[in-house]
C-alpha cells in the first residue's frame, strides 16, 4: 500500500464542502478535521468530544475520504444507531461526494456493511424448513405466518434485501425465520442462490471504496474473530463512541438455557443424531439450576457444576454426531449440509459458553476471574445462565487499538471533566492516544438554566412523591407545555404521564403508546406537547425550536444496584484500590445525564431549562462530578427563578 500525498488540505476540502452545502465555517468543525488528519496521519488513536453542533459528522469524514485516497485504503466508519448510518449514507456521503469530486483525482466512494442477518436468505425462503422456533405458541404460528409471506413477497422485488428498506417492518421473531446469521450461512459457493445472495452483493459493494459505513457489532466481530469480515482497513472512526463499551460486551456474551438446548436437541434428532444424547442431560440440568439462586455467581454448587460438565460433555457428542449424515458419511445435499453446518456452528457456541462459565469457577484467585457468570430468571422464557467478560478494555487493546489508527467521537466523552474514564472502558493503551473537546457553537450558559430542586425529599422506591408529581405540574404549566421528561423508569413515566394528563390542559404522550419515532415526530409538532419516556428518549431525541423548552430528569440514572455485571465491575474496582461507585455506577449516571441534557439545545437559538428533581445533585460529594458532565449551563436551586425563567421564554413577543 503506497501513500500518494494529496496537495490539497484538509482544511481546504473542509472550506469546499461547508461552501457546496450552504453552511458557515465552525471553528469546532475545523479544530476537529484538522485534530483527525494529523491522528491520521501520526497513527496516533484520538477521543474528539463534538457537542451538538458542531458538524463532526463532516469533520471526520473530510480528512477521511481524504486519508483513503492518500493511501488507497478504505477506513471504516462505525456507528451505533441505525439513524446515523442512514444519515451518513443516504445523506452526508452523497452530498461530500459532489461537493469534493472536483477537488480530487476521483470520486469519493462509499458503501454500508451490516451483518448477514440483516439480509432476506434467498436459500431459507426457497426451500423452507421446520421453524428451529419449536416452541412458538400455536397461537402465533398464523400471525408468524403472515409476516413471513409478506417478507417472500417483498424479496422477489427488492434490490437490497436489507431488513432496514422493508416497510413497514416485520417482529423480531419473522424476520429470524427468513435470515440466516454468519454461522449459519451455507457460504456463497455451495448455497444455490450464491451469486444473488443478498449479504454476499451487499459486501462486494464495499470492495474498493473510500469509506465504509458498519456498526458497532459489526466491528466487534470483526476485532474479535480470526477472519476478517470488514473489508481490510487501518483507520476506524467510532462514532457514537460513548456506546462501544456496551455493544462490544453484547457481542462478546454468551447464555445457556434449557430452551436453547431443548430446539438444538429436537433439530439434532431430525439429522439423525443418536437420539437422547443431548436430551437425556436437559431434565438434570434444569433441576440444579433451580436450586440456584438468582443473580451474579460468585460460586458453583457441586449440583451445578455436575450439570454444566454433563451439558458440555452432550454437546460435544451431539456436534460430532451431526457433523456427517445418518450413514456416516458427510453428505453433499445442499439443504442439509446447510442444516448440519449451522446446528454444528450453534452447538459449538453452546459448548463453549459452557466451557466459559465452567473456567470461571475452575480459577481458584477470583481476582483474576475474566469474565462474569449470573442467573436470570424468567417465567416467560425460562432461566438462562450468561457469562460476559468483566471489562472489555483488554480486548479492544489487543484486537482493535494495537491492529489500526482509531479515532473515536461523541457529544459526550468527557466524563467528569475529562476523558480519563472512557479511555479506561475503551483499554485505550497509555501514551498512545490524544484527546481534543471541539466545544460547540451554542452558549450554554446564556442559553441554558440547570435547575435542580433542592427542596424536593430525595427519590424513593415508592414511586415518585407527592411534592415531586406537584413540581413536574408547575415546571410545565410555566413552560407552557414543551417539555421531555425523561425518568429512570417506565413505571415513573406512566405514573407522571397520568397525573399530568389529569392536573394539565396539554397533551401528554408517554413512551410505549406508539411508536418512538411517531411520538417524537408529534412532540415536535406542536409547541403544546409533553412527551414522556425512559432511555430511548434519554439518547434519540433531536427536537430543534420552541416544542422544547424544559427537559426533566426525574432521578440521578444510577444503575440498577443488582445488575450483576456492573456489580462485578464495582468490586473489582474496589478490589484493585480504586471506587467502584464512582468508576460504574457515577460515570454510567454521568454520561446518561450529559445524553439527557443534551436534547435541551439543538439548534444555535434554543433557550430552555433542564430540570433535575433529585436534590443527590447538589447535596452529595459526588454531585460536582456529575455536574461537571453537563454543558456549562448557568445553574440555580431557586424554584421562583426557574418558574419565572421558563415562563419569560413562552411570553409573546
Amino acid at each position: 500500500m503506497s501513500e500518494q500525498p494529496l496537495s490539497i488540505s484538509t482544511s481546504d476540502l473542509l472550506a469546499a464542502a461547508v461552501d457546496s452545502l450552504g453552511g458557515t465555517e465552525r471553528p469546532g468543525q475545523v479544530a476537529m478535521a484538522n485534530a483527525v488528519t494529523e491522528a491520521m496521519d501520526a497513527e496516533r488513536h484520538l477521543a474528539v468530544q463534538a457537542g451538538t453542533g458542531t458538524g463532526k459528522s463532516l469533520a471526520y469524514l473530510v480528512p477521511a475520504i481524504r486519508h483513503a485516497q492518500a493511501t488507497d485504503s478504505p477506513v471504516v466508519v462505525s456507528t451505533a444507531t441505525i439513524a446515523l448510518q442512514r444519515q451518513l449514507v443516504e445523506r452526508d456521503l452523497p452530498r461530500l461526494a459532489d461537493a469534493l469530486e472536483p477537488l480530487l483525482e476521483r470520486r469519493p466512494t462509499f458503501a454500508i456493511q451490516k451483518g448477514r442477518n440483516n439480509y432476506v436468505c434467498l436459500h431459507k425462503i426457497s426451500a423452507p424448513e421446520d421453524t428451529p422456533e419449536a416452541l412458538i405458541e400455536e397461537d402465533d404460528i398464523s400471525w408468524l405466518g403472515r409476516h413471513v409471506a409478506r417478507v417472500n413477497e417483498w424479496a422477489q422485488e427488492t434490490a437490497t434485501g436489507d431488513r432496514d428498506d422493508l416497510d413497514p417492518g416485520v417482529p423480531d421473531l419473522a424476520w429470524r425465520q427468513v435470515s440466516v446469521t454468519s454461522t449459519e450461512c451455507l457460504g456463497a459457493t455451495r448455497c444455490p442462490h450464491g451469486e444473488e445472495c443478498f449479504a454476499e452483493l451487499a459486501r462486494e459493494r464495499t470492495r474498493g471504496v473510500d469509506i465504509v459505513v458498519t456498526n458497532h457489532a459489526l466491528l466487534a466481530i470483526d476485532a474479535l474473530s480470526d477472519t476478517d469480515v470488514l473489508p481490510s482497513h487501518s483507520v476506524t472512526v467510532i462514532d457514537e463512541a460513548h456506546e462501544l463499551d456496551g455493544r462490544i460486551t453484547s457481542v462478546a456474551t454468551s447464555e445457556i438455557s434449557a430452551r436453547a438446548l431443548t430446539l438444538a436437541s429436537r433439530r439434532a434428532d431430525k439429522l439423525g443424531a443418536t437420539k437422547g444424547a443431548l436430551e437425556g442431560v436437559i431434565d438434570d440440568f434444569t433441576a440444579a439450576i433451580d436450586l440456584e439462586e438468582p443473580g451474579r455467581w460468585e460460586n458453583i454448587s457441586d449440583s451445578a457444576r455436575t450439570g454444566f460438565v454433563a451439558v458440555r460433555d452432550a454437546l460435544w457428542r451431539t456436534r460430532d454426531a451431526i457433523a456427517t449424515g445418518p450413514d456416516g458419511e458427510a453428505t453433499d445435499h445442499p439443504e442439509a449440509f446447510a442444516e448440519r453446518e449451522n446446528l454444528k456452528n450453534h452447538l459449538e457456541d453452546l459448548h463453549d459458553a459452557v466451557v466459559r462459565i465452567l473456567e470461571v469457577f475452575d480459577e481458584e484467585d477470583p481476582a483474576k476471574h475474566t469474565d462474569v457468570v449470573w442467573l436470570t430468571r424468567s417465567e416467560r422464557h425460562g432461566d438462562s445462565v450468561a457469562v460476559a467478560p468483566l471489562s472489555v478494555a483488554a480486548l479492544l487493546r489487543e484486537r482493535l487499538f494495537s491492529e489500526q489508527t482509531v479515532v473515536l467521537t461523541s457529544a459526550t466523552l468527557s466524563i467528569g471533566g475529562n476523558f480519563n474514564a472512557m479511555a479506561a472502558a475503551w483499554g485505550l493503551p497509555d501514551g498512545t492516544w490524544d484527546s481534543l473537546d471541539a466545544g460547540t457553537p451554542f452558549n450554554p450558559r446564556r442559553s441554558g438554566i440547570l435547575y435542580t430542586a433542592r427542596h424536593l425529599p430525595a427519590p424513593g422506591r415508592d414511586g415518585l412523591a407527592a411534592q415531586t408529581l406537584d413540581e413536574i405540574a408547575e415546571l410545565i404549566t410555566a413552560a407552557g407545555g414543551r417539555t421531555l421528561g425523561l425518568f429512570s423508569s417506565r413505571r415513573a413515566a406512566e405514573e407522571a404521564a397520568e397525573a399530568m394528563k389529569k392536573r394539565l390542559p396539554f397533551t401528554v404522550l408517554v413512551q410505549g403508546e406508539d411508536s418512538t419515532g411517531a411520538l417524537v415526530d408529534k412532540f415536535a409538532a406542536s409547541e403544546n406537547v409533553c412527551l414522556f419516556g425512559t432511555l430511548t428518549l434519554w439518547q434519540g431525541v433531536d427536537v430543534p425550536g420552541p416544542s422544547l423548552s424544559l427537559v426533566i430528569i426525574d432521578r440521578i440514572p444510577f444503575p440498577r444496584p443488582d445488575d450483576p455485571l456492573l456489580q462485578a465491575r464495582a468490586a473489582a474496582a474496589d478490589a484493585a484500590g480504586r471506587s467502584g461507585f464512582m468508576e460504574v455506577s457515577a460515570t454510567h449516571a454521568a454520561l446518561l445525564m450529559a445524553q439527557g441534557a443534551g436534547r435541551l439545545l439543538r439548534s444555535v437559538d434554543d433557550k430552555g431549562v433542564v430540570a433535575v428533581l433529585d436534590n443527590r445533585l447538589v447535596t452529595k460529594r459526588y454531585g460536582s462530578f456529575l455536574r461537571r458532565s453537563l454543558p456549562d449551563f448557568w445553574q440555580t436551586t431557586d424554584p421562583e427563578v426557574i418558574r419565572g425563567a421558563l415562563r419569560r421564554l413562552v411570553a409573546p413577543r
